[in-house]
């Protein structure tokens, strides 16, 4: 999607303040650590120039990001010991934009890496275990259960197998139904066309249904797709569910297993995901994302990405 800012515009205002420069870093500096400033494409000049006059203070360099979908960024750079940025200004902003600390650390596009997301509210933006649910005139039943599991009553393989039990003699059509409308969450396709570009292995592991990641892997081009085996017969889904339950221990390990399986280390290894049953692979990858994440796993993640799509995920990368 087009990126409607006036780049020269932005680049006229942080010149034109006391306390920014913009300036073109050499390569050989991409290494230190520094903030990400990203932004959706829909903050103004103005807006981001106010945003800038009240966080900063003291010299800084910036030098811009290559935009991906309708996410932009910066890389803020700190002069000297006199700099001060106050990141509450920037979190509790209402304005589209993520500031990220960045270290050298971190994988990075300029080499082949994989990335292994969460799929419900995370590359999708439904929970689809609750879709089916509704289709199939159960919701309020699943959710009892999904309360239950959020007090500590059920673990997760406890709590998966009690919703599914409660889709038993449902119509297995419900799954195609909500296969063919499957809401993506935004930034998605900029995002892998991105990482693909850069020779980037994509995957998606989910604690819901095989159907569903099948599909999404195939909307969206993605390289391998894994989830638990809902069990169908006559039309019917039986309420039960076989092999491995994809639980949070599976997650981590299919990171390591698809790490080894198309030889990439460890350090470029990344995992995005919302939700507890995603912090072992978040704890395991070079770099754990926290997306729209609920406090547990923002807590585990080494990045948090609260207003933006999944475009971020491109110059988060951004050597």
């Amino acid at each position: 999607m087009t990126n409607n800012r006036d780049t020269s515009a932005l680049m006229y205002s942080f010149l034109s303040t006391d306390n920014l420069s913009l300036t073109h870093t050499e390569a050989d500096d991409l290494t230190t650590p520094h903030w990400r400033l990203l932004t959706h494409s829909k903050v103004t000049t103005a807006e981001l120039q106010g945003l800038l006059e009240q966080g900063l203070s003291g010299s800084w360099m910036l030098s811009e990001l290559t935009p991906c979908g309708d996410c932009c960024g910066w890389r803020l750079v700190a002069v000297d010991q006199h700099c001060q940025l106050d990141r509450t200004v920037f979190t509790q902003s209402t304005l589209a934009v993520e500031l990220l600390a960045w270290n050298g650390s971190f994988p990075s596009l300029s080499k082949p890496g994989l990335l292994l997301m969460d799929m419900d509210s995370t590359a999708i933006t439904i929970e689809c275990i609750d879709e089916l649910a509704a289709l199939a005139g159960v919701g309020a039943s699943v959710a009892e259960v999904t309360a239950s599991a959020m007090r500590g009553e059920l673990d997760f393989e406890q709590s998966l197998r009690a919703r599914v039990a409660k889709l038993a003699n449902s119509d297995a059509g419900f799954i195609a139904q909500l296969c063919q409308q499957l809401p993506l969450m935004p930034g998605i396709e900029a995002m892998v066309a991105r990482l693909q570009l850069h020779g980037w292995k994509l995957a998606v592991v989910s604690g819901g249904f095989m159907p569903f990641v099948e599909q999404l892997m195939q909307q969206v081009g993605l390289d391998d797709a894994m989830a638990n085996q809902l069990d169908i017969a006559d039309g019917k889904i039986i309420g039960t569910v076989s092999g491995t339950i994809v639980d949070s221990e599976y997650k981590a390990q299919r990171l390591a297993f698809l790490a080894n399986e198309w030889g990439i280390p460890a350090s470029q290894t990344v995992a995005i995901g919302d939700g507890a049953n995603d912090i072992n692979m978040i704890n395991y990858a070079a770099l754990g994302i926290a997306y729209h994440a609920k406090p547990a796993l923002k807590n585990a993640a080494n990045a948090c990405v609260d207003k933006l799509g999944l475009d971020s995920l491109a110059l988060i990368l951004e050597p």
